[in-house]
């Protein structure tokens, strides 16, 4: 099941969505969503809004063998994370700002997962039951700035969406990106180093998860840069593709 939020002029609303034959191009155009008070299309009634309102990103990093071997980092004992702000995120379709003060702006396609309700110290085999569902998250990076809150915590660093998918296996997914037409990324999710289940334990012995909140769960090696006008699709078998454009 597709679960999504749409901004209407009456304000946002939350339903199941059918996709049908709609596209990423076209922002899934023409995709249904049935909430309580009706049904609402895509592009005639509204956008695709992020599909959560979280109260931070928590990010893994360095959690595929060819990260590490690309940045030339060492192999993490446990899951080494930073947190990005709700001021990070954007929908499917929004353009991916080219802040002034980088020069080396980059991408890197994840997989995350959305926090269902208020909780902490979990075992990995209870993260199943806070999970609302899994979506996809651009993790932008400026290269070129000092420290990880400057290089990825900046407005627009987390295009995030285009919707949660509630009934999909986290550990065995094949993914991709592509940058201006170009495959960039290929992977799949049995490569992690830690799975989702043990990264959302992990992170739950630190933090309160609260509803809402994102846990995204790291990406494979990422070579280019980013260009101004280059779109990205990142697109997660079985749970969907966020594409958006830098502008």
């Amino acid at each position: 099941m597709r679960l999504a939020r749409l901004l209407t002029p009456n304000g946002p609303i939350s339903g199941q969505l059918e996709v049908g034959t709609a596209t990423p191009d076209d922002g899934y155009d023409g995709a249904v969503l049935r909430a309580d008070d009706g049904t609402y299309e895509v592009g005639r009634d509204g956008r695709l809004l992020p599909p959560c309102e979280p109260s931070a990103l928590y990010c893994v990093g360095r959690n595929y063998a060819d990260t590490l071997e690309q940045m030339n980092y060492e192999r993490p004992d446990e899951p080494d994370f930073f947190i990005k702000p709700p001021t990070s995120v954007l929908g499917h379709g929004q353009p991916i700002p080219y802040p002034a003060f980088t020069d080396e702006l980059t991408y890197a396609g994840e997989l995350a997962a959305v926090i269902d309700r208020r909780c902490r110290n979990l075992e990995p085999e209870q993260v199943p039951e806070v999970v609302r569902g899994y979506t996809i998250v651009n993790d932008v990076d400026a290269l070129d700035q000092q420290g990880r809150t400057a290089r990825k915590a900046f407005d627009g660093s987390a295009p995030l969406g285009p919707w949660l998918v509630t009934d999909v296996d986290p550990t065995r997914l094949e993914m991709w990106t592509d940058v201006a037409g170009e495959r960039r990324q290929e992977a799949s999710t049995e490569l992690m180093l830690f799975d989702p289940f043990e990264v959302v334990a992990f992170l739950s012995e630190r933090f309160t998860l609260r509803p809402g909140d994102v846990v995204a769960f790291g990406s494979p090696a990422n070579p280019g840069l980013l260009e101004p006008g280059d779109t990205v699709e990142i697109t997660y078998e079985g749970v969907g593709t966020l594409r958006n454009v830098v502008e």
